[in-house]
């Protein structure tokens, strides 16, 4: 049984968590094989999600940062579609995503 702050490691709860950013594992996916980097834009992930990032992904370098385990479930569809964050420009608003 899993109850207050426990519920976050139930991993059912964590992927439902994490569906909101399916598109853009189907976008990173779609990208050409031979292409190595892809730098987006804040303002294009939020095109591809369909909705706004968290207040977080603005504020806080650590939200973008890749993670096998843990409460950043927003990693793990990139990281399932074989890409990782290499750099986050929080001023400038853009992240860096190559392939792993």
């Amino acid at each position: 049984m899993t109850t207050g702050d426990n519920a976050v490691d139930d991993p059912l709860k964590k992927r439902r968590r994490a569906e909101k950013f399916y598109p853009l594992e189907k976008h990173l996916r779609e990208l050409a094989e031979t292409q190595e980097e892809a730098t987006l834009t804040f303002d294009q992930i939020e095109e591809i999600l369909k909705e706004e990032l968290p207040p977080e992904a603005y504020k806080e370098r650590e939200w973008w940062s890749n993670q096998v385990r843990g409460l950043q479930v927003q990693t793990i569809p990139w990281m399932d579609a074989g890409w990782l964050v290499e750099s986050v420009d929080l001023h400038e608003k853009w992240v860096r995503f190559v392939r792993q």
